[in-house]
């Protein structure tokens, strides 16, 4: 009795339980059409028993499509029992029950369900009650029960109907369930996505421009220095190695099929500055690093950015400011740690066209690239702020504020930037300085 649509062919099943249905209702309103009041042997059905049961029992398979017509045939049917001779009992009517708890099942509003249905009853009632004589007490139950009826069968078509649509709510929230954990599955792998190109980006753009720096000083030295120019040469091939190995490492990420139970080599933070800064200074440029305040230890998110902040700043100067110096300097505060990363610019840029000569390319005449974009959103991250601008006196500046964690082990704290500190300023005093500034005079 359930609504199995209003277009499209039926199921075969569906058919089965119509004629199951229809079959119960005619053989129902055939056994009321011999039932007497006086008690009486039952007799075979009069034609006008059959006539009543053919005709409120051929429009009940249309009762999903033409409901008000179905229950209109139905009602009728039912109220001109009496007057053809017959008693009206709960079995006659019940074509007008099925009809009845239909509509309550498919019915738009339910104030349209519950006026069709007393309206039915109403007229059943009226029907069935004798309009002259005494009304007794077996007259008195019959009427009841032939006005209750249709009520009781709307009732229920109202509960089956709230029932359904509360199923229908919980697979609704189920699948909106569904698709906002794949739509945070999507957001998720988006936002992975771009951290990977953001690694990669660093990792290449680094590399490529300390590869490409070795590469000129080489070719501009090929001639006048050739032992110049083979270190050159043999720093070029240990850069572009280190480059396959960091990219191999990463890209490597992407191929796994599930989660690494440990990382092949942890991730890059202020402790590896001093190489990072000699990288740099193997490439020509002069890189002077200067910390204040006590160093603390960094969650691991702040001191990958730091690093990476450090390491793309000068990236930038390598490729786009044709200088020679830059200077590094870490700022120690209670609550954060400031990252700024200088370099002088034009005048450095104008001594190094001419000492290379017309024939050296220059760093400057290329076009800028998302390296202060990624650094923004790297810092942003984390919960800092990131700031670049020329500087009045020449050259660029970028500082970065990154937070800092409340300080608990102190004493741990100090001896591990300690470590830091002295690694930087062996690398910055060094004696490995001096060969290499000799490529840098040639930039």
């Amino acid at each position: 009795m359930t609504n199995t649509g209003r277009s499209g062919p039926r199921p075969r099943g569906t058919w089965w339980r119509e004629g199951a249905i229809t079959a119960t209702a005619f053989a129902l309103c055939l056994l009321g059409g011999v039932v007497k009041d006086d008690g009486s042997t039952l007799s075979p059905p009069s034609a006008v028993a059959y006539f009543i049961a053919v005709v409120s029992c051929a429009v009940l398979p249309v009762r999903h499509r033409a409901p008000l017509a179905a229950m209109a045939v139905t009602t009728a049917s039912g109220v001109l029992a009496p007057f053809l001779g017959l008693l009206l009992s709960p079995l006659i009517a019940a074509p007008a029950v099925i009809t009845a708890y239909s509509y309550a099942l498919t019915a738009r509003t339910e104030r349209r369900a519950g006026s069709a249905v007393a309206l039915i009853s109403a007229a059943l009632l009226v029907a069935s009650t004798p309009l002259f004589g005494a009304l007794s007490w077996k007259d008195a139950s019959r009427v009841g029960a032939v006005a209750a009826f249709p009520l009781v069968a709307g009732v229920l078509g109202h509960s089956v109907r709230n029932r359904r649509a509360y199923l229908a709510a919980v697979e609704e929230r189920a699948l909106r369930a569904e698709q906002s954990r794949d739509s945070e599955a999507r957001r998720r792998v988006a936002e992975e996505r771009l951290r990977i190109a953001r690694e990669l980006h660093d990792l290449v753009a680094h590399q490529i421009t300390l590869a490409n720096a070795q590469a000129t000083v080489a070719a501009h030295l090929f001639d006048t220095r050739p032992e110049q120019t083979r270190k050159s040469l043999k720093e070029l091939v240990e850069t572009t190695g280190d480059a396959l190995d960091e990219l191999r490492a990463t890209v490597g990420l992407l191929r796994q099929s599930g989660d690494a139970a440990t990382p092949a080599e942890p991730a890059p933070g202020l402790s590896r500055l001093p190489t990072l800064l000699e990288s740099f200074r193997r490439a020509g440029l002069e890189v002077s690093a200067h910390q204040e305040g006590t160093a603390r230890p960094l969650p691991p998110g702040v001191d990958l950015t730091a690093y990476r902040i450090v390491q793309e700043a000068l990236t930038n100067v390598t490729k786009h400011a044709g200088t020679r110096s830059a200077r590094v300097r870490l700022v120690w505060n209670r609550d954060r740690v400031t990252i700024t990363v200088a370099d002088d610019g034009g005048g450095a840029r104008t001594a190094s066209t001419a000492a290379a000569g017309p024939s050296a390319p220059t760093a400057g005449d290329r076009p800028p690239g998302y390296g202060l974009i990624g650094m923004r959103e790297r810092a942003t991250a984390v919960g800092g702020h990131l700031s670049a601008a020329r500087r009045p006196e020449g050259g660029f500046l970028v500082s970065a504020h990154l937070p800092l964690p409340p300080a608990k082990d102190a004493t741990h704290g100090t001896d591990g930037a300690t470590a830091v500190e002295n690694r930087m300023a062996d690398a910055a005093t060094g004696d490995g300085r001096t060969g290499d500034a000799e490529a840098g005079d040639a930039l």
